[in-house]
């Protein structure tokens, strides 16, 4: 399997997951960090979608890009509600799987742009 496929896969389940979570948020009474975490957590697969319609390897990158700067956007509100303890929930697993999404989109970002250093568009 390409990793665009597999990463494709992984942040269409980590963004149902994160809906989830979501739902658990609120239902906790916690309406703002919760859709802080919504908005990051589903956008990484949306632009991971769109890199996947690019036109050009530069806008691919920028697509991933975007992709990886939301995943570490998404990582902060998680870390944030486990250090504050504001619903006393388990976030280690979420906190694993945009860890791993991260390191996917790093991966991939690097080496589209090392190919491009190779073969110019």
């Amino acid at each position: 399997m390409k990793t665009e496929n597999k990463i494709l896969e992984l942040t269409f389940e980590f963004s149902l997951q994160i809906i989830q979570l979501y739902k658990e948020l609120l239902g906790n009474k916690e309406f703002v960090m919760s859709k802080k975490l919504l908005r990051s957590g589903t956008s990484i697969g949306a632009n991971v979608e769109e890199a996947n319609a690019a036109q050009s390897k530069r806008e691919f990158i920028s697509k991933m890009s975007i992709a990886s700067k939301e995943a570490r956007e998404t990582r902060y509100w998680l870390k944030l509600l486990n250090a504050s303890k504001l619903v006393d929930l388990s976030y280690t697993n979420h906190l694993n799987q945009v860890e791993h999404i991260i390191n996917i989109l790093t991966k991939i970002v690097k080496t589209t742009q090392d190919s491009m250093g190779a073969v110019k568009e």
